[in-house]
């Protein structure tokens, strides 16, 4: 029998260790913080005051960016955003433009047909990086040419399977294709038009994302960012056209 340090006088039950204790107070006795409560709803008032704290899921998150990505997550926000390619419907315009990215939807649309779209489309360069970008003798610019690497078993190097690119080790072979087939090593030659902020991206759904976050104040050229995923979205209707 333990001691009466792992006693609970509310019920009169005795358990073995402290943590049994503890996790017996937070299920049964509205417990948080070394302090208990009249009532479930005094609780959540103290856990929405001192705490991240979701509400409707009565979930709690160590951190408030923990918070706010649950909260923008599928958990809490509608699939409105609906891929005019396969129909799989998403929560925002970048996780949209991530799939279409990835290589994975049937209308064959890819991250490199997307990049050669965007540089056409931002003549003036509000989201493009000019000077990533390949110049024709008209003045045009273009996306950079894009060299497909598969790796096979050969890069095994004893422990892991390595790029040799940037050296980093993957467990599996199809791992570190799927690394070669990301935007992991592609140019930058995306930017945000953000005053003062010029932070630069080699994928169109990080920089959407970017613009989404509010992080730098860059809402106000929401509309071109809206306007570049409609061209996105037309690109792959007329793909999935093709294909079907």
């Amino acid at each position: 029998m333990s001691s009466l340090h792992h006693f609970c006088t509310r019920c009169e039950e005795d358990f073995d260790y402290e943590d049994e204790l503890e996790m017996h107070f937070e299920q049964d006795h509205h417990y948080c913080c070394s302090q208990f409560f009249d009532s479930e709803r005094q609780l959540r008032a103290h856990k929405n005051d001192h705490h991240w704290y979701c509400e409707s899921c009565n979930r709690t998150f160590r951190s408030e960016s923990n918070l706010d990505s649950h909260l923008r997550s599928s958990v809490h926000l509608p699939r409105r955003f609906k891929c005019p390619g396969c129909n799989n419907a998403f929560i925002s315009p970048a996780a949209l433009i991530l799939h279409c990215e990835a290589g994975r939807c049937p209308s064959g649309v890819t991250r490199q047909a997307i990049d050669r779209l965007v540089v056409a489309f931002d003549r003036n360069n509000i989201i493009t990086n000019p000077n990533r970008l390949l110049q024709g003798p008209d003045g045009s610019y273009s996306a950079p040419s894009t060299i497909t690497s598969w790796a096979t078993r050969n890069s095994f190097n004893g422990q892991a399977y390595e790029c040799v690119l940037c050296h980093r080790e993957f467990r599996t072979l199809d791992a570190l294709n799927s690394h070669l087939r990301s935007p992991a090593h592609a140019d930058k030659i995306y930017r945000c038009p953000g005053n003062g902020c010029g932070t630069q991206f080699r994928a169109l759904s990080a920089l959407v994302q970017h613009v989404e976050s509010g992080s730098c104040g860059v809402k106000k050229f929401r509309n071109q960012i809206d306007q570049m995923v409609g061209s996105v979205a037309s690109l792959v209707s007329g793909m999935r056209s093709l294909t079907f």
